[in-house]
Parts: structure tokens; C-alpha cells; sequence
């Protein structure tokens, strides 16, 4: 069921890309009907929560987790920005049979992106962005078990939308896809089967320079 949930999504993530990216078949095109003025910073903070995209391990169990994402965006034109993210999530971990509270993983993100705004519908402005970047993961353990997950590639997928309150101030929604695919090592040796991919859902706000 997980993993159908996760092809299920990934779907998702392409068709909704199709259906933003249609209306672009032309530069002209994207310079009329783009969603931002060239040369403005975007600055954005959103909260929200990240369930994993499938089991982290054999036999674990892991929380719905919290996340907390900083962005910071400049305008190239009217439909293009470039600049980084910087992202936080943190997950509960315990044994399944016996249950045993394991401890959590924190995972800090650092995401150079790219996001795409073709149109601006009124005060509704959709996008999608692409990020490459690394995750910096950790864990704090409960019992005497050591975990050290290792460092990871990060590919993050996202798209949404901003709810523009004037020129400097707006509301938005995203959800993204990232991948965080790695290994342990510690108590019990290396483990390979450590997957803490996870589909963010964030809500906030975005402040424009």
C-alpha cells in the first residue's frame, strides 16, 4: 500500500508539471503571461508536516513529523528564479514487535533550487521547483541502540501556489516530494535499508523585494 501511495504521488507530481508547463509553449509566451517581475527577491517561511514516503526500515514504525522550510528566490525574468532552501524535518522511530521507542531522526536539507511561475491568474500565482542539495541527518537515541544514519543525495519536487495580499505580501501552499536515501551504521553493523524519503506539506508566507 505504501509503495502504491508513493507511485500514486510521483504521477501526480508530473502531471501536475504537464499541466503548468502547457500553457508555455513559447518564450513570448512565458515573458506574457509569467508570474513575477524580473529582478525581485523572495523570501518565504512555511510550517507544516512530512509523512514518509514508505517504512524507514525493516520492522520500524516512524511519526507523521514536523517541517519548517526558509527559502530565498531572485527573479532572472518574469517566469524564472533561481536561489536555496534550507529545510528541517524531524521523525519519531521505535521498533514495531517488540515496540521499542528507538529514539528520532532530525534531517536538515540545503536545496539550491530552480522555480518555474508561467502564469499569473489574478492575485493566484502556481509553480514548480526542482532542488538538488544534501541532507544532513542525525539521530537521538532512546536506549542504548547506536544509529548514525549516513549523509544523503537530496532531490526535492515541489509545486504550489502564492495568494498575492498586495506587492509585498502573500499566503502559500506547497507540496514536494524529496528523496533521502541512505544507510546506518552503529550498533549491529551497517544497515543499507534506511529510507527516510518524505512528501512535505507546507503552509506559510512569502515576502517580495
Amino acid at each position: 500500500m505504501q509503495r502504491q501511495s508513493f507511485k500514486a504521488g510521483l504521477i501526480g507530481v508530473w502531471i501536475t508539471i504537464l499541466m503548468t508547463l502547457s500553457p508555455l509553449p513559447t518564450l513570448t509566451q512565458a515573458e506574457e503571461f509569467g508570474g513575477i517581475e524580473p529582478g525581485r527577491w523572495v523570501l518565504g517561511f512555511r510550517v507544516g508536516f512530512a509523512p514518509l514516503t514508505q517504512q524507514l526500515s525493516d520492522n520500524t514504525s516512524t511519526s507523521i513529523g514536523p517541517l519548517v522550510n526558509f527559502q530565498g528566490l531572485y527573479s532572472l525574468n518574469t517566469w524564472l528564479l533561481v536561489g536555496m532552501m534550507l529545510e528541517w524535518e524531524r521523525h519519531s522511530v521505535s521498533v514495531e514487535q517488540p515496540d521499542v521507542d528507538l529514539g528520532h531522526q532530525d534531517t536538515v536539507s540545503v536545496l539550491p533550487t530552480v522555480e518555474i511561475r508561467p502564469v499569473k491568474m489574478g492575485k493566484i500565482i502556481p509553480y514548480v521547483n526542482m532542488s538538488f542539495g544534501v541532507n544532513v541527518n542525525s539521530f537521538g537515541e532512546n536506549t542504548a541502540i547506536r544509529i548514525s544514519p549516513s549523509n544523503t543525495f537530496a532531490w526535492r519536487l515541489g509545486w504550489g501556489a502564492d495568494y498575492k495580499l498586495n506587492e509585498q505580501f502573500a499566503l502559500n501552499l506547497e507540496w514536494a516530494y524529496k528523496r533521502n536515501d541512505g544507510h546506518t551504521t552503529g550498533t549491529g553493523g551497517r544497515n543499507d535499508d534506511w529510507n527516510a524519503s518524505s512528501f512535505g506539506f507546507l503552509f506559510g508566507g512569502k515576502m517580495f523585494f
